[in-house]
């Protein structure tokens, strides 16, 4: 049994141990040893990762695992890291872990709150862990199913109708994805469904290629906020509690670039060849469509929602240029984007949390009130519109960077244009840090109002060293990846 299942045998244990909880302090204490325990397995698995390198293990995957499941299908828990897997492991804790506290006060039904919030954290790590393709479909269902409840239910505004929406346009991605997955395993002629075996087989014609990876591509690329596929994420976003907003922007919506990538690209290289340039076209409109639209809304959920749109659209494009460089940087982008939208949602929750209000209109002067959440707002601010030092920066650099290396002009041109995106970044993040925090206190009551309590420092404290310790020191986390990508990329580069 691989050390990796105790990714999925911890989330477990932490739902018994909720189940089995009778008061508000056994539950947060479940939470927090839960979350620490995957934090510091997650921390354990990145330097192990790092310390086979430097020992000149060259295996790409690495703590394999596999046993039959369902063996008429050739189903097994296949299990099983690369530099990808790790980081995304790694992502994922940290919110989990920030996302435990930055829900500390959450009232009322807490327990139950905890209880759908740790099975979405189960579906995540799953996936992240799965390299057998029925296996990671099923622990991606596992990780969309409680997004329903977490916001139909401890959600604010519009709250059942983004539930609904949400549900509905996701649950058709992995409709189109279960097509997908089923055409590549009876097409390969495999007699396993594991990823890496189906990729080394090279044997589904090139006509089946391109009539599944749209499947895929799209089905992945929902989650990922793909246009014109993205409607959801906003609403979404808007109307989920804080730490799911946290966990959704944050892990969630990587699922879907990692799929695209890991499955679409992986498993039909010669489709994903021949049908980039579609799939180019739409990442390019998300990139600037999902700025732009940030720059026309009131609300601070909507305007971190869009430019989650933005930013992971920049992942997928990223990813269809097929350098070594710009894919590094799309993995890259997710790391850091995880990181940054996380600190956004937490802050803007403590905002919400004592103004009752997220409409930019009726906020101003918060540095006076508030100057802890305001300063962590500004460094989250710096740190989405790409300011050097912060991990945006490096991010955006190595994908534009290397998305120009394609020497073609449709290329280049594309690069070009999703490059504006990040002067409408500048333009609605300093126009918000300006209005909200800055100028004369909006409202006399906001005076009264507290600055932020312990927990919600411990939260916002954690998420602000990693955005800025990934931007001084990045090379740690692109070496991890490297190797990863250069070995998809070889699969996939015909």
């Amino acid at each position: 049994m691989s050390i990796l299942t105790l990714f999925v045998v911890i989330p477990a244990l932490m739902l018994l141990g909720l189940w089995l909880a009778k008061n508000l302090n056994q539950v947060r204490g479940v939470m927090v040893a839960g979350a620490s325990c995957l934090l510091a397995l997650s921390i354990w698995l990145t330097i192990y990762f790092i310390q086979q390198r430097a020992a000149g293990n060259t295996d790409t995957m690495l703590l394999t695992y596999s046993t039959p499941w369902f063996k008429p299908l050739n189903i097994a828990y296949a299990v099983g890291v690369d530099g990808i897997s790790v980081v995304m492991l790694l992502l994922s804790s940290i919110i989990v872990f920030t996302g435990t506290f930055a829900s500390w006060q959450l009232k009322p039904l807490t327990k139950e709150y905890f209880l759908w919030f740790t099975l979405l954290s189960t579906g995540v790590f799953g996936f992240f862990i799965s390299v057998d393709l029925f296996t990671m479909f099923m622990f991606y269902e596992v990780a969309l199913i409680p997004m329903y409840l977490l916001i139909g239910v401890w959600g604010s505004g519009h709250k059942e109708y983004s539930a609904m929406k949400l549900t509905l346009m996701l649950m058709g991605g992995s409709a189109l994805l279960i097509l997908g997955i089923l055409g590549i395993y009876y097409f390969s002629g495999a007699t396993t469904m594991n990823v890496n075996e189906i990729a080394q087989m090279h044997n589904i014609p090139v006509e089946i290629q391109k009539i599944f990876f749209p499947f895929i591509f799209i089905g992945f690329g929902v989650l990922g906020a793909l246009f014109p596929f993205h409607t959801w994420s906003p609403d979404g976003h808007a109307s989920a509690p804080t730490a799911v907003s946290m966990l959704h922007a944050g892990v969630l919506m990587k699922l879907g670039g990692y799929g695209c990538f890991r499955v679409a690209m992986y498993l039909l290289p010669e489709a994903a060849n021949e049908l980039a340039w579609i799939f180019i076209i739409l990442t390019t409109i998300s990139v600037v469509y999902g700025a732009l639209s940030a720059c026309v809304q009131t609300d601070l959920k909507y305007i971190n929602a869009y430019s989650s749109v933005s930013h992971c659209g920049l992942v997928l494009f990223a990813l269809l240029m097929m350098t070594k460089t710009s894919c590094t940087g799309a993995i890259l982008q997710m790391l850091s984007h995880g990181l940054m939208t996380a600190l956004f949602f937490a802050l803007i929750g403590m905002i919400y949390g004592r103004t009752h209000t997220r409409d930019i209109r009726y906020l101003g002067g918060l540095m006076k009130v508030m100057p802890f959440l305001s300063v962590g707002y500004v460094i989250a601010g710096l740190a989405n519109l790409g300011l050097p030092g912060f991990s945006g920066f490096i991010a955006e650099m190595t994908i534009f960077v290397g998305s120009f290396e394609n020497a073609d002009v449709f290329h280049r041109t594309a690069t070009i244009i999703a490059c504006t995106s990040i002067v409408v970044t500048a333009v609605y993040i300093l126009r918000v840090v300006g209005k909200i925090l800055y100028g004369e206190v909006a409202d006399k009551h906001y005076l009264e109002l507290t600055d932020a309590t312990w927990d919600e420092r411990v939260a916002v404290c954690c998420l602000i060293f990693c955005v800025a310790g990934l931007g001084v020191a990045p090379l740690w986390a692109s070496n991890v990846i490297s190797d990863a990508v250069g070995s998809i990329l070889s699969n996939i580069i015909i």
